[in-house]
């Protein structure tokens, strides 16, 4: 209660002048408060009324802070111009308080309340801050999607509630269903969000139009949470899934693959960002599917690995769009040329996507690639075009953009690097995202 607070009384912040370093540095001192206070994680901690932290949720809250804090300080260029600046931080610290009471509510309704909630400020982001008229269409495509499934959801939480009488999340271990109908009612929601394949399609149109902010929030947090709530509600639907998991992991592994080539097609920097984010959450679901300890652990660090790992590409990108005003292939091509410093934070965030050591990723793909062929041999092929794919999309972006024959019109722009942009690729994204590792040793 006292985090949430604090969150609350940064809002009037928002509409003082020259705030806007203020509330992020403030955002950054919130962070390590959290994280210092929060350190015995052994069962839930910090209980007040009907919230409190466990290890689960004190990776995904960390993570929120961390991206929520990073948007401001890749929005700049708001600053600069004054577009609706003090909005754009209320919306901010709207969006994270609906996160902390999402991945801090130990009661189920309370938890589907803010789970929903979380979609307002995001929606907000990309209709008011986006770049171009389609925003509205993709706006509505979050919403349609999102909304069409809240609803079984909702339902399928107040029958537990009439069968169990309670909705504290850490009960439902005593509870076992084998309904088919209350597990898709329950299980579809969180399929969405991820978003799962056959159902990603408002991820790559919602990323195109986002602003830089929408986009990292996006990738960081909006699709953890569908992994979370999975994390939180298959303990009621051990047996069911046993026997009907192999459907969502063929689903996903299949997916996975096919999203992999469809990267190769892509001309968008972000669109191919984004489609790889579908390509690894298809990982993620496999792994929670598959019901044993290293699927989980491998899809919760996969979830915290990628979250920093896609926010910083996307940051990446944006860099070369105000510069170039374009996020093409076609224009953005021998970067290196001009920016060769950019061009060691591109291959260092490509081989961190490919899940090369030492990055997170790698660690959270060993233990997914262990538990998926533990649980069959045959899923041994789809991990290996995945792997392989994924590390063939990431070097043709790098290669694409970074070598080649320059455009001479670049000599036009200005092509200066700036303190800023080094401090938030570099010791912000990367840093955290390497030194996150010692979080395995307490996880194991």
């Amino acid at each position: 209660m006292k985090f949430l607070l604090y969150i609350c009384f940064m809002m009037p912040l928002c509409f003082f002048k020259n705030m806007f370093w203020l509330v992020q540095m403030m955002l950054f001192i919130f962070m390590f408060l959290f994280m210092i206070v929060s350190m015995n994680l052994m069962n839930f901690c910090n209980l007040s009324y009907m919230f409190g932290c466990d290890m689960i949720s004190f990776g995904l809250i960390l993570l929120s802070i961390w991206i929520c804090s990073l948007m401001i300080m890749a929005s700049e260029n708001l600053f600069k111009t004054k577009y609706y600046l003090n909005l754009f931080l209320m919306n901010i610290l709207f969006l994270l308080i609906m996160l902390y009471l999402t991945f801090s509510s130990m009661n189920i309704l309370m938890f589907y309340l803010f789970f929903e909630g979380s979609l307002i400020p995001t929606l907000i982001l990309i209709l008011g801050w986006g770049y171009q008229p389609e925003r509205i269409q993709a706006g509505g495509d979050i919403a349609f999607y999102t909304l069409f499934v809240s609803l079984p959801l909702l339902m399928g939480l107040f029958f537990i509630f009439n069968e169990i009488n309670r909705m504290i999340m850490y009960m439902y271990k005593f509870y076992e269903s084998n309904s088919l109908i209350l597990y898709l009612s329950m299980l579809l929601a969180f399929l969405v969000k991820m978003p799962m394949y056959f159902v990603h399609l408002w991820l790559p149109s919602a990323h195109v139009e986002a602003p830089i902010s929408g986009s990292m929030i996006l990738a960081g947090i909006m699709l953890k949470l569908g992994g979370y709530g999975l994390l939180r509600i298959l303990i009621i639907f051990q047996k069911i899934t046993m026997s009907l998991g192999i459907t969502w992991i063929t689903i996903s592994l299949l997916g996975g693959f096919y999203i992999s080539l469809k990267c190769f097609c892509q001309v968008d920097m972000k669109s191919m960002i984004a489609y790889s984010s579908v390509a690894h959450m298809g990982l993620v679901i496999s792994g929670i599917m598959t019901m044993n300890y290293w699927g989980f652990l491998g899809s919760y660090l996969l979830m915290i690995g990628h979250g920093l790992c896609s926010s910083g590409m996307f940051c990446l990108s944006n860099m070369n769009y105000e510069r170039l005003f374009s996020r093409s292939l076609f224009l953005n091509k021998g970067l290196m040329n001009f920016i060769p410093t950019m061009s060691f934070w591109w291959f260092l965030f490509m081989i961190s996507n490919m899940a090369a050591p030492p990055s997170m990723n790698f660690f959270g793909e060993l233990m997914l690639i262990n538990s998926l062929v533990s649980w069959s041999w045959l899923t041994m092929m789809m991990l290996m075009l995945i792997s392989f794919f994924s590390a063939g999309y990431s070097l043709y972006l790098y290669s694409y953009s970074q070598h080649g024959e320059y455009n001479l019109s670049l000599y036009s722009f200005l092509y200066g690097e700036f303190l800023r942009e080094y401090f938030i690729n570099y010791f912000l994204h990367l840093i955290s995202f390497k030194y996150l590792i010692l979080l395995i040793k307490i996880l194991i």
